[in-house]
């Protein structure tokens, strides 16, 4: 697949910064909210880790439709799909404990960064897109690793919220440098 874009709309960047600063919040209070419930899985914990594929499906579906302009968002309607069935499955994985929800995370983790790391390498000439190409890259990785996890005794669901805190701070990161690339431009 070829794309020839050499200028971008100016919205865009202007409404993928406002959408990485929402992710950031949201990424920062679902965190803070996972590790205060991160013990066990009780019902609040459950519906926080169903919450947040789902969270990712409503932000993929704005910057869908905010960048429809600036071509086609295969990568982002790959990433609603994927999104949606790790929600489903989240949904089921809790009922069998944490082990369960951990090889679910990781699985949507892997291909949900690898996605991210496409869309972000696609949209490079917006600026600010290094960090969301480093979080897809690290997304693999830190899924790969919850996956492995979930053998050993010592899983836990604290890590997924540090991998939340983690995915916030590149949403933030991201929205600063389309902040300054748009006051360039």
């Amino acid at each position: 697949m070829t794309t020839t874009a050499t200028s971008t709309p100016p919205g865009i960047a202007s409404a993928l910064r406002r959408l990485y600063l929402v992710r950031f919040g949201f990424a920062l209070v679902w965190a803070g909210a996972l590790f205060a419930t991160a013990s066990g899985l009780g019902p609040v914990s459950a519906a926080l880790l169903v919450l947040y594929p789902l969270f990712d499906v409503a932000a993929a579906v704005v910057d869908a439709r905010s960048s429809r302009a600036s071509g086609p968002a295969a990568g982002l309607h790959a990433n609603i799909a994927i999104s949606s069935l790790a929600g489903v499955g989240l949904a089921v994985a809790v009922t069998s404990g944490v082990p369960a929800v951990l090889r679910v995370w990781g699985v949507w983790a892997i291909v949900s960064g690898l996605v991210q790391l496409v869309v972000g390498i696609s949209r490079r000439t917006l600026g600010g897109q290094w960090a969301m190409i480093a979080s897809g890259g690290l997304s693999a990785v830190a899924g790969t690793t919850f996956y492995l996890q979930a053998s050993t005794g010592g899983a836990s669901l604290s890590t997924l919220a540090g991998y939340a805190l983690v995915g916030g701070i590149f949403f933030l990161v991201s929205a600063l440098r389309l902040g300054r690339a748009t006051t360039r431009n």
